[in-house]
Parts: C-alpha cells; structure tokens; sequence
C-alpha cells in the first residue's frame, strides 16, 4: 500500500506543480495584456495631448465683394459749353477788322468706351463720345472808317459762329480714392462743325474836297450774305470725377477744353476770313457698365 500511496502523492503533487504553473503562466499573460491596455491608453492620452497643443489656425479673413472697372460701359450726358471764336473779317481791305464772339449754349451727348482696372488704385480706360450742341454766337460790328481821296466809306457786318456737334475720342487715366470713386483726367483727338457766316453793309460818302462838307446824301451797299461750315480736327485735355453707386451704374461730372485751331473761310474770295474756336465744356452724365467682372477685396 505503501507504494500506491507514495505513487498518489506523487500525481498529485505534480497536478499542484501543473495548476500552479497554468496560474502563474495566466497572471503573467494577464499582466501583459494589462500592459498592453495601459500602454495603450497612455499613448492616447500622449496623442490627444500633441492634438490639443498644436496652435489654434485662425479662419479666413472677412472680405467683402467690390464691383470692378474692368468692362464695356455706355452712357449718357448733358452740360454747357462756353466757345470763343476769333475771326479776321476782310483782312485785305483797309476796313478788315478783328471780331471776338463768345459761342456759348447746351450740349448732349452719347459715351461709349472701355475701362481697365490694373490694379486696386489705377484704372485705364479709351472712350468716345458725339456731343449736339446749341453753341450759337451772333455779333454787329463796325468797320473801320477809311477816306479815300474825297470818298469816305464806313460800315459794319454782321456775323454769326455756330458750333452745332463735336466728337471726341481720348485715353482716360485715373485714381481710384476709394473702390466706388474714380479721379481721372482725360485727352485726346476733338472734331466738330464750325459754321462761320457773315454780310457787309458798307456806306459811301462823298465830301468837298476842299471843305470837307458831304456833298449829297451817303450811299449804303449792303453785301452778300456768306457762310460755311467746316469740319475741323483739335485735340482735347480735361479732368473728371465718376461715382459707382452699384455693379452697373454710375454717374460723373467732367472738364473739357477742346481747340479746334484757325481755319480760312471764303478763300480766294475778298471775303476771306480766318477764324479760330476753342471751347470750354461742362457736362455730367451717367454710365451702365456691361458685366463688371467681380473682384475681393480684403481688409
């Protein structure tokens, strides 16, 4: 019996050793698995925390959509104009005389023309534009007196200047002070009707040539009515302020001074005459831009 027993205590001291070691093989396999959570967790945290203390990316900034000069544009103006005309009547006869008239009166027009915006301060552009105008001057003037052994003749004409329309055609070159208000100053080449027409009226009169006395009553000739027009070719300069009020419109006040220089009317007749013309010329108007290409502008 004693054997058995010895055998028994042997089995079961090796299933002891067997569970004991399944136990401690189960606790260290626990304890790693725990470890692995544990590392696990940690490294999350880690993470999280690389994520939280990265730096705080600022969105975009604001902007707001201004309407760009870019673009076809056509309009429409009104004004006043101040002409001066300087003519030479019968500059070959010793009665020839200067006559300054002022040519003043309403004008309207149409504008067409192109803008570009080359930068957020600076716009070019080409525009033209036909003006009618109601540029009238009237004027009677009198005639330097001449004697002529015992003949004295006098006398005086009566002369009109009509500027009935004018074109322009000019570069245009501004500053925008803010996104809606353009500053700009402007030239170019100017073309236009100047209508010159004048009569003479000249009186004779005989005289004693020894007293001086008239002898009879004085003999008026009242001449041929004349006139012209010619298209003359000048150039132009001036300045002007135009105003956006949305994505299509705007309005703008202008400056013009337009020379058409001096041109000979009736030539190879004795009624050949020089006449200058500038002009002076006011106007406002308005314009509607033709799809103004959007553009950001930030602050």
């Amino acid at each position: 019996m004693l054997p058995l027993r010895d055998s028994l205590g042997r089995a079961l001291a090796r299933m002891f050793l067997v569970e004991l070691f399944i136990f401690h093989e189960g606790f260290a396999m626990k304890r790693v698995v725990m470890g692995i959570v544990a590392a696990s967790l940690v490294a999350s945290n880690a993470l999280a925390a690389d994520l939280a203390s990265k730096p705080y990316v600022k969105a975009p900034a604001m902007v707001d959509p201004i309407w760009s000069w870019t673009g076809f544009y056509a309009g429409a103006n009104g004004g006043y104009s101040w002409g001066r005309s300087n003519a030479s009547v019968l500059p070959t006869s010793p009665l020839g005389v200067n006559i300054r008239q002022n040519v003043d009166g309403g004008l309207g027009g149409v504008q067409v023309g192109y803008n570009w915006q080359v930068d957020p301060k600076w716009v070019l552009g080409v525009e033209a534009d036909i003006q009618g105008t109601g540029e009238r001057g009237r004027s009677i003037d009198p005639l330097l007196a001449v004697r002529i052994g015992s003949i004295g003749l006098s006398g005086s004409t009566s002369s009109s200047t009509d500027f009935p329309w004018f074109a322009t055609f000019r570069g245009r070159a501004g500053l925008l002070a803010d996104p809606s208000l353009l500053l700009y100053a402007t030239g170019g080449l100017a073309v236009g009707e100047v209508k010159f027409g004048t009569q003479a009226t000249l009186t004779a009169q005989l005289f004693d040539g020894n007293s001086n006395t008239p002898i009879g009553g004085p003999f008026t000739v009242v001449g041929p009515a004349v006139s012209e027009s010619k298209t003359r070719w000048g150039w132009t300069a001036g300045a002007g302020v135009e105003k956006k009020f949305n994505r299509n419109w705007s309005a703008k006040l202008e400056y013009l001074y337009i020379d058409l220089g001096s041109a000979t009317y009736f030539s190879g007749t004795a009624n050949s005459t020089s006449v200058s013309f500038h002009d002076h010329v006011v106007r406002a108007g308005f314009n509607y831009a033709f799809n103004p290409t959007p553009v950001v502008a930030k602050y």
